[in-house]
């Protein structure tokens, strides 16, 4: 029995020994800490003029992501070349986070795909964070336009092609697509586009007069609309607005399942570590979830689409495949 005892001390001192001339102990990894972020202001790249349904869209919800993030938000206004001139800045700015900036579709897409322009970016060079706004293309003319609807419009485009002038905020941008489509819907008709710098340029053309057609967004037009200074025709989906209920769609109307929209979210530079994409896809969530943000944004006729991270450049490769079927390209 004493033996036995002895034993338990004797087996103790050899394990301690073993361990101070070096056998090696399991440890748990230990998780590398991530860098704080942010620890400075960031810059939001608006492509396009001050005053648009992006522009505003963007310094509506800026102040309720700041306050998540602890640190001031700067939006830029950075035009040009149907939005490549900012998406080029943000594409090549540091892959830190600081720099970010909004993806408009289909513009960014056809931006690319041109065989024409021989643009060095495409969708892998950003990273995708969360999609804001979900906003329908809509057709409208001023006020005082003989036109009071879009049979009558289309009809006097069939009869009379390319004398009615028809706004874009860009060539191969969403409200030129729904141009194209359009044409394509009706034999005959034919229209002469007016590519403008965007949804300001656009409004300010035919509120003065100088073009028949304002194509536009539902979050561009309601206030024109609400102050009784256009008309609105139609917009170019399957179902009415909410914000215009009264405004029929191109597809009751009888031309064709046309779907048109400008899909509006926020992206970084490829390249940004997957924890500040994520912290940053989190804050703007929940920034636009505030309730604030949700009334200003109804009040404007924005409508909120919120999609994250991977689903979200999911969605922009859709959009990609499908704008190269529409083209050919």
């Amino acid at each position: 029995m004493k033996q036995k005892i002895l034993l338990i001390p004797l087996v103790l001192l050899i394990a301690l020994s073993l361990v101070a001339v070096g056998c090696p102990v399991p440890v748990d990894p230990v998780e590398p800490v991530p860098d704080p972020y942010p620890t400075r202001p960031i810059t939001l790249i608006v492509s396009f003029a001050a005053g648009g349904g992006t522009d505003i869209g963007a310094r509506l919800l800026v102040p309720h992501v700041e306050a998540l993030l602890g640190q001031p938000i700067t939006v830029i206004n950075v035009t040009g070349g149907g939005g490549w001139v900012g998406w080029t800045r943000l594409a090549t700015a540091a892959p830190d986070g600081y720099t970010i900036g909004y993806l408009n579709t289909p513009a960014i897409q056809v931006g690319y795909l041109n065989p024409e322009l021989a643009n060095p970016h495409n969708l892998e060079s950003f990273s995708a964070i969360v999609n804001h706004v979900f906003d329908i293309g809509i057709i409208a003319v001023r006020a005082d336009s003989p036109f009071m609807t879009m049979e009558e419009l289309i009809d006097y485009a069939v009869q009379h092609p390319r004398k009615l002038s028809f706004t874009t905020t860009g060539a191969m941008g969403d409200d030129h697509l729904r141009l194209l489509a359009i044409e394509a819907a009706v034999p005959g008709a034919e229209f002469k586009a007016v590519h403008g710098r965007g949804a300001a340029d656009s409004i300010a053309l035919v509120l003065g007069g100088h073009t028949d057609i304002l194509a536009i967004n539902v979050g561009e037009v309601v206030g024109l609309a609400r102050d009784g200074e256009v008309r609105v025709l139609a917009v170019s989906d399957l179902e009415r607005s909410p914000f215009l209920p009264d405004v029929p769609t191109l597809y009751e109307l009888g031309f064709g399942p046309i779907v048109n929209y400008s899909a509006r979210g926020i992206g970084a530079p490829a390249g940004v570590p997957r924890h500040i994409l994520e912290k940053l896809a989190e804050a703007f969530k929940r920034g636009m979830m505030h309730p604030e943000h949700v009334a200003a944004m109804e009040k404007v006729g924005l409508a909120l689409k919120p999609i994250l991270l991977d689903e979200y450049y999911q969605f922009l490769k859709d959009e990609e495949i499908m704008i190269k079927k529409l083209l050919g390209w």
